[in-house]
């Protein structure tokens, strides 16, 4: 056949369609799987070094970053870090507190929690800007899952429960990290973690009104109404001394923030801010004897460093559920956000940072805090934002930042002991009030209407039902999109962009001509079982809706990456419809995997080699002066 010998001689020239054999089941697996949990390849560097020992030396660098930068470090580089390493622990002992009193568990743990991780995330963090501690929306997350009725009746298990919680998330965090299933988390789209965030930012700033207003009995539960119902409720408990105090405290903090704004390279003045809160909190809380004046304190804080607490993790039955759900699911959150943070920084200082390094960092720091009475923590955004603009040049400033608090714990933890819950408050709220992006908001309303759902339904799901609901209901949305991407892909109709052989969607480029007698589609996804009938209904539409008689349908199968037996087996259907109907049926480009599936089940033999072209102006000249001659077999 004349177009058989086209063929032939294309495919001789290196134009025509490359029919080799198809490739054996282990080696498809194995690059399947290459591809899905090593795209980045990150041993080839290592399998390229001339010798063994730069091979060794090359691994231990790729498994423990410090490896990679210590021996570049130099005194210029350390006056960076001891710079920013002891701004970030300003903002980290009174954040610390704050967050164990969200979460609550003694203060004294929050400090604890700044000692030992930074150590751990210095040596195996690939991130050279995050600043690793505890994180607010976690504190809470963990505080409503375990429940304030436990926390009342019996102290010393949940603080118990707390730390078994936080080995939990490390093993689970090792884990994604180590068999590199970090896909999973990006389940928490961008738009998830922004809602999630903003409502979580809404029930926590509430939630201080407990502590502003110095109310005594206050809801265990966290939803907008029940809070607001429980402080209007109980206006006979509000002390006016309080209240005076956490606005004054506030007010200044919005103040430096609103310093840093204007004046970026002020930045230090709104780091220190809630220091100041806290030391001025103490003093006057100790020289006017604030607890006989209705201002309440954080209470002693005993010296020394953390205690081991191994001993003290519970895996009892009637509880593990409770742990493990607070494990994974503030596992998943402290991932997304810390991987997130590390990834915005790393753009602006053009550096890299490792998801799947950061995992088993993450991972390993959680479960070394567990045995070190910490409990979770991960890269907070207002910690690492003071730690980028301080002018942090590698992760050193996270083991400055850990002897820092080794001598706070060592010296001036007692000193703290004077806090006022209300100073607390006051830092938590002014720290929230960071975190409802509303302009990210808006910026989702203006270009993605979707996302802008997914988003509310976490902000509003979390602020008046629960924060686990707010998360579930929006990961449910999110998942229901994808669903929607593949079971509707997108398909268009291509036209000739005129003077060219480039051919374009004519709904996107009007001017783009159609053919008379053709109907050139473009399928854009993979085409299996879930999409198999739309797509066989959306190519019998489009021929059926040609106002001329069609001749030939041309399929561009260059963004099918994949197909499976129910979506070759709706091809062969839309094949005999067409012939039915004097249509010949056309493949443009299919790519490597989808022409093995249609060689081996005997697609190609059927529709006949001569069908298959390698570009949408090859198929087309072959149909005008090759093909119309030719009857396809049914």
């Amino acid at each position: 056949m004349e177009s058989s010998d086209r063929t032939n001689s294309s495919t001789a020239k290196g134009r025509g369609v490359n029919f080799s054999a198809p490739r054996g089941f282990f080696l498809k697996f194995s690059s399947k799987c290459k591809e899905t949990f090593f795209p980045d390849d990150p041993f080839k560097p290592i399998s390229q070094e001339p010798n063994g020992l730069m091979k060794t030396k090359k691994t231990l660098e790729y498994f423990v970053p410090i490896f990679e930068w210590l021996p570049k470090y130099n005194l210029q580089k350390l006056r960076y870090d001891v710079l920013a390493g002891i701004t970030i622990t300003s903002l980290a002992v009174p954040q610390g507190i704050s967050y164990a009193n969200l979460a609550g568990i003694p203060p004294i743990i929050g400090l604890y929690s700044s000692f030992v991780p930074p150590f751990v995330y210095a040596v195996l963090g690939s991130s050279h800007t995050l600043a690793v501690g505890t994180v607010a929306a976690c504190s809470l997350l963990i505080a409503e899952t375990f429940g304030e009725e436990l926390l009342k009746t019996d102290p010393n298990l949940y603080l118990h429960l707390i730390f078994t919680s936080a080995f939990i998330t490390g093993v689970f965090q090792f884990a994604l990290g180590f068999f590199r299933l970090g896909m999973l988390v990006d389940f928490l789209s961008h738009s998830t973690i922004t809602g999630f965030m903003g409502g979580t930012a809404i029930i926590i700033l509430l939630q201080q009104l407990k502590g502003v207003f110095g109310i005594v009995h206050f809801t265990h539960k966290t939803d907008v109404v029940s809070v607001l119902h429980s402080v209007f409720s109980h206006r006979d408990e509000w002390k006016w001394q309080s209240a005076l105090a956490g606005a004054c405290f506030l007010i200044f903090l919005q103040f430096t923030r609103y310093i840093k704004k204007i004046k970026p390279k002020l930045f230090w003045v709104s780091a220190m801010g809630p220091m100041v809160v806290v030391l001025v909190g103490c003093l006057v809380a100790y020289l006017v004897k604030g607890t006989e004046h209705g201002i309440k304190t954080v209470g002693p804080l005993k010296k020394g460093l953390n205690p081991p607490s191994i001993q003290y993790l519970t895996f009892d039955a009637k509880y593990l559920p409770l742990v493990l759900k607070a494990g994974i699911v503030t596992g998943l959150i402290a991932l997304a956000e810390g991987i997130a943070i590390g990834r915005s920084f790393a753009v602006m200082k053009n550096e890299q940072t490792d998801g799947n390094k950061e995992m088993i960092a993450f991972g390993l720091m959680n479960i070394i805090g567990s045995f070190t009475s910490c409990y979770l923590t991960t890269g907070p955004f207002s910690k690492t934002a003071v730690n980028y603009n301080a002018g942090t040049k590698t992760p050193m400033s996270n083991i400055v930042m850990g002897f820092c608090m080794m001598l706070v714990l060592l010296f001036l933890a007692p000193l703290f002991s004077y806090t006022p819950l209300v100073a607390l408050a006051a830092i938590i709220m002014s720290a929230m009030l960071g975190l409802i992006d509303y302009e990210e908001m808006y910026h989702l309303f203006k270009v993605d209407k979707f996302d802008f759902l997914v988003c509310m339904s976490a902000f509003f799901g979390v602020s008046f039902i629960s924060m686990d609901y707010g998360l579930i209901i929006s990961v449910g949305f999110s998942v229901l999109r994808a669903l929607l991407y593949v079971a509707r892909p997108s398909t268009c109709k291509l036209g000739r962009i005129p003077n060219s052989v480039m051919f374009r969607d004519i709904e996107q480029y009007p001017g783009a001509e159609e053919m008379l007698g053709y109907v050139i589609l473009q399928m854009g996804s993979p085409i299996f079982f879930a999409n198999s009938t739309y797509v066989r209904e959306r190519i019998l539409r489009w021929t059926r809706d040609e106002p001329e008689g069609v001749e030939f349908l041309l399929l561009d199968l260059s963004g099918v990456s994949s197909v499976d037996m129910t979506g070759m087996e709706t091809l062969l259907e839309v094949r005999r419809i067409l012939v039915s109907k004097g249509i010949k049926m056309v493949i443009i480009n299919p790519r490597f995997e989808v022409l093995e599936k249609m060689m081996l089940s005997h697609f190609v033999e059927k529709i006949g080699k001569e069908y298959v072209f390698l570009s949408i102006d090859d198929a087309v000249q072959a149909c005008r002066f090759n093909l119309s001659t030719a009857k396809p077999e049914p």
